[in-house]
C-alpha cells in the first residue's frame, strides 16, 4: 500500500495552502495498492516534534477510496477528534522551528464503529488488533 500527494514529496516542504499561514486546507492525496481483504482504512495525520500533535484523523475510508481530494473527506468516512478538539483538518502551525507531519494510513480488517466524537486513543487502540498494512508519507513546514 502507497500514499503519495501531487502537491508534496515526501520529506519535501508542505504549501503554505495546507497550513495555518494559508487557506488552512487538507491536501489532496493519493492512494495505491490497498490489500484486497481491506474493509477500511483510517488516516491519521500526526506532529511527532510536538508531541504527537494530531492534525487530523479520518477513519472508515472505504477500502475503493483511490484518492481523497483537497478540502475534503471520502464519501461515508468519518472525521475524528484532532488534538484542538475538533473533528476536522488543522493544517501545520509549528509554534518556531521546522516539523515533520506525517500522514498515516492504515489498512485494517474490519469497519469501526466510533462516531465523529472518536479520540485518536480510541482509534489507535481499536485498530491495533486488526491491521492489515500501514504506509506513510512525511511533509515538513515552518511556520512564517
Amino acid at each position: 500500500m502507497e500514499i503519495t500527494s501531487p502537491v508534496f514529496q515526501n520529506n519535501n516542504f508542505l504549501p503554505e495552502k495546507y497550513t495555518c499561514d494559508g487557506p488552512n486546507i487538507n491536501p489532496p492525496l493519493k492512494i495505491s495498492n490497498i490489500p484486497s481483504n481491506t474493509k477500511s482504512l483510517v488516516l491519521i495525520v500526526d506532529d511527532p516534534d510536538a508531541n504527537n500533535w494530531t492534525h487530523w484523523v479520518v477513519l472508515n475510508i472505504p477500502p475503493n477510496t483511490f484518492e481523497i481530494l483537497e478540502n475534503s473527506i471520502p464519501f461515508n468516512a468519518i472525521e475524528g477528534i484532532n488534538s484542538w478538539g475538533n473533528s476536522s483538518y488543522q493544517g501545520p502551525c509549528p509554534p518556531s522551528g521546522t516539523h515533520r507531519y506525517f500522514f498515516k494510513l492504515f489498512a485494517i480488517d474490519t469497519v469501526l464503529d466510533f462516531s465523529s466524537s472518536a479520540t485518536i486513543d480510541q482509534i489507535s487502540t481499536a485498530i491495533k488488533n486488526h491491521l492489515i498494512t500501514k504506509t506513510e508519507i512525511i511533509t515538513k513546514y515552518s511556520k512564517k
